[in-house]
């Protein structure tokens, strides 16, 4: 079972794709996502995103503030500011 994944940033798209985990920077710490989740939404701290797609490559983006979202599996980060690296 994969997570569908979708980054926005304010003013475009930044990443979607398939991923067996995410790990998101929430206010509190750190939050790693894994399929089977309950549904959560999480405030963003600045930090990186970083997924963990189903071919087992890891990719990184910085982001600035916004919301982390997860409900059936679908994984929505709504990013102030969002950039892979």
């Amino acid at each position: 079972m994969a997570l569908k994944v979708n980054i926005v940033a304010r003013t475009h798209d930044v990443w979607e794709g398939e991923a067996q985990s995410v790990v998101v920077p929430a206010l509190s710490g750190e939050l790693g996502i894994l399929p089977g989740r309950q549904p959560i939404l999480a405030a963003l701290a600045s930090g990186e995103v970083r997924v963990t797609d189903t071919a087992g490559a890891t990719h990184t983006f910085h982001v600035d503030g916004g919301f982390a979202n997860v409900d059936r599996d679908i994984i929505t980060v709504l990013a102030d500011y969002a950039k892979l690296g």
